[in-house]
């Protein structure tokens, strides 16, 4: 017998041992009480929106004993993340038109699971105090300058393709800025009676807190009405039924997602605006959850 051979063979299964007690798997680890703790992780963008939802849908899957991870990320990273299976799933695919480019690239690496929200809706939007209603009647308006929010995000390009097509908008500038600081300097002009044009979609909290108004589009660049979709990574219906289930039967209304947006908004964390709503609607939780065992 080849006892060097042996010792050899020893060494490495205690080592590989090791590396399995300490390592873990990537969906799933060991709790102090020696028992599976099951790893999801939700990804998302920074906006009102998809923060109420993916933390809707992160408290139910904690509630059902799963160690939630929730990481946002910027728009086009978010679905690069769920199609190469850094991220297990994310509800805030908006199509056919805001996510387009993104869904195109990413679609052949992901799981469709389809919408979880109707009715949603992008475009121009200015106080209702303004004259103007249409962008064809725009001229030069809070300063021929449209404040946005994060470069690269959807709305972002479709104002772009907007200004580039309306020839009344020739010299006009979109500003490029982030969701929390449109919305501050939104209600900074509102609050003055001050002319201005953000960049809008909703479901919004905004649309709650303030008279505002959509322009119309006489050109359709922004198109009609839009969905949310649930996309997951694949592999997770076979590593996580259970969670896979929960994500994919959520589904909820525009006013349930305006609730949480605007709680949040008025200083409630996301965690606890989610908890919140989560308590006070157990039947559509239940309706989520009914085909976990």
């Amino acid at each position: 017998m080849n006892f060097k051979k042996l010792k050899l063979l020893g060494l490495t299964l205690g080592l590989g041992a090791l590396l399995a007690a300490c390592g873990g798997g990537d969906t799933a680890s060991t709790n102090n009480g020696g028992a599976e703790k099951k790893e999801v992780n939700l990804a998302y963008v920074e906006w009102d929106s998809e923060i109420a939802s993916t933390h809707v849908v992160g408290k139910v899957l904690k509630d059902l004993g799963y160690d939630v991870k929730l990481t946002p990320l910027d728009n086009a990273i978010m679905w690069e993340a769920v199609s190469t299976g850094e991220a297990d799933a994310m509800v805030a695919g908006w199509l056919p038109g805001t996510h387009a480019a993104q869904y195109e690239r990413y679609k052949d690496g992901l799981v469709e699971l389809g919408e979880n929200l109707s009715g949603a809706k992008i475009g121009l939007v200015v106080p209702t105090y303004m004259e103007a209603d249409s962008i064809a009647d725009l001229t030069d308006e809070a300063d021929m300058k449209i404040t946005g929010i994060e470069a690269g995000a959807g709305v972002m390009a479709a104002t772009e393709r907007t200004i580039a097509e309306y020839e009344n908008l020739d010299g006009w500038e979109l500003v490029p800025s982030s969701s929390g600081a449109m919305t501050v300097s939104l209600d900074q002009a509102i609050k003055n009676e001050e002319e201005i044009i953000v960049t809008g979609w909703s479901p919004h909290w905004k649309f709650a807190a303030y008279d505002l108004k959509y322009l119309e589009d006489p050109n359709g660049v922004y198109g009609g009405e839009e969905t949310i979709n649930t996309f997951a990574r694949q592999g997770l219906e076979e590593d996580l039924p259970e969670a896979f289930k929960v994500i994919d039967a959520f589904h909820w209304t525009s006013a349930d997602m305006e609730e949480v947006m605007l709680d949040i908004n008025s200083g409630t964390s996301p965690e606890e605006a989610a908890a919140k709503w989560v308590e006070a609607n157990p039947d559509k939780v239940a309706e989520w959850t009914k085909d976990v065992e």
